[in-house]
């Protein structure tokens, strides 16, 4: 009981220093504004591609319309590098939130007075999205810049709540408003939240910029690119293959569940949109609950997750049962949610400041399209096996998954036990360029 309570006041202090931050007072509210203009728009992109699509083709274009409004990040991620890597953290937020403002105010504007097409709808998403993965970098990149490293994981845990929570509650914002005002103008209310954080994000990135005169500017150092930086720290490279792993294997499970609740329990979609809601509630409060994880060590804390997500996900693919499905991905939206926090908080230790930001875009040019190809290569699995039996394969996966990098992990600390010191520190992810520098001052 002491040490729950050291830990409750470890997390009330905190959350009150990032809430006395300067920047950070303004920058968290807009980023939980347009947090919730997302969720609600999870619903009202779906159900404005239904509407304004041709007869008979709603499903391919609803499709498009979803794959539009993520995917192409990614893309924005490689091609768009050049220009974004000059930016600073604030300024990357801005520019993603300017885009995304100006682009979902069009298609408000548009779907308000009759005049989308699917193919401008679906360009438009496409274009709302391109700088996402370097706006989700610039905003963690933030919260490394401006916080010290032990207050780090409760600022990734507040961006990740934030996104949980937006999960839970803008669906729901969101059927009730779209059946009052149509879709086109839930829309518009995502653009208003994005234009909300795009000018918090300016006008700190103005006050940034004021106060940097004679001091090094991140983006004029040495230039490094952000896979050198990956590879020369093996631990941060197993980490991005480990979590494009474990999306992909995440991804079959966005086909399977509501074909098992529709044709296995003979569920309605109510009962689909019930197992969305306890799996959001558990991963809010597994998100907020992160902070009192921080004093434990990072990669135990990712292996957990990993084999707690595959046994919640067992309930499900052993037996038609709702309610042990319920409980069990209710348990898996709670030991899922310290997974972003934790795992940003590894990548943030363990990069140059002057390349995180590239780096973390990087990271998410690469899970975002992980958890794509997991489903769609659920579908066919779905097809061929079913709903029920392509969850168990899920959960049987992503337990082996855990336990080959728990085993991977005691290997290496034996070896790297074992080892000389300059090899010892290659194999904790010390470049090898640093274990040299510090040989010679050490001659």
């Amino acid at each position: 009981m002491k040490q729950l309570r050291n830990g409750a006041r470890s997390w009330i202090g905190s959350v009150g220093r990032l809430g006395r931050h300067p920047a950070l007072r303004w920058i968290l509210p807009a980023q939980l504004v347009s947090a919730l203009g997302d969720g609600m728009s999870m619903v009202a992109v779906a159900w404005l591609a239904v509407q304004i699509a041709p007869d008979g083709q709603a499903g391919v274009w609803t499709g498009m319309a979803v794959a539009a409004y993520a995917l192409p990040a990614p893309l924005g991620a490689a091609l768009l590098a050049p220009l974004m890597r000059r930016l600073r953290a604030a300024q990357l937020v801005a520019a993603d939130a300017s885009v995304r403002a100006v682009t979902l105010g069009a298609v408000a504007a548009l779907a308000v007075t009759g005049l989308l097409e699917p193919v401008v709808f679906v360009a438009l998403l496409a274009v709302s999205s391109l700088l996402h993965a370097w706006g989700s970098a610039g905003v963690y990149t933030l919260v490394a810049e401006l916080l010290p490293e032990d207050d780090q994981v409760t600022g990734n845990a507040l961006l990740s709540t934030f996104a949980q929570s937006a999960f839970v509650v803008g669906p729901g914002l969101a059927g009730g408003l779209t059946a009052l005002t149509g879709p086109g103008w839930v829309i518009g209310v995502d653009a208003v939240s994005f234009a909300v954080l795009a000018v918090a994000a300016w006008t700190l990135a103005a006050r940034q910029a004021t106060t940097a005169a004679g001091t090094a500017d991140l983006p004029d150092a040495p230039e490094t690119s952000s896979w050198s930086a990956i590879l020369d720290r093996p631990r941060l490279l197993g980490l991005l293959a480990v979590t494009c792993v474990f999306f992909f294997l995440y991804g079959p499970v966005e086909v399977a569940l509501p074909v098992h609740v529709a044709h296995g329990l003979h569920g309605s979609p109510g009962l689909l949109g019930l197992y969305w809601t306890v799996f959001g509630i558990g991963a809010t409060a597994g998100s907020l609950a992160t902070v009192l994880l921080r004093h434990l060590p990072p990669w135990r804390v990712v292996v957990a997750v990993i084999v707690g997500w595959g046994a919640a996900l067992l309930p499900l693919g052993l037996t038609d049962a709702v309610v042990p499905g319920l409980v069990g991905f209710a348990f898996g939206g709670l030991i899922y949610g310290p997974f972003t926090a934790i795992s940003t908080a590894l990548f943030q230790r363990g990069t140059p400041p002057q390349v995180l930001s590239r780096v973390l875009a990087a990271r998410s040019a690469l899970t975002t399209p992980a958890t794509g190809l997991g489903t769609l290569l659920g579908g066919p699995v779905v097809t061929a096996l079913g709903g029920r039996t392509t969850l168990l394969i899920s959960a049987l996966l992503t337990i082996a998954l855990g336990l080959a990098v728990a085993a991977a992990l005691r290997f290496g600390r034996r070896g790297a036990a074992a080892a000389p010191a300059p090899v010892r520190a290659v194999a904790q992810g010390v470049p090898l360029a640093a274990v040299g520098a510090a040989s010679l001052q050490g001659s």
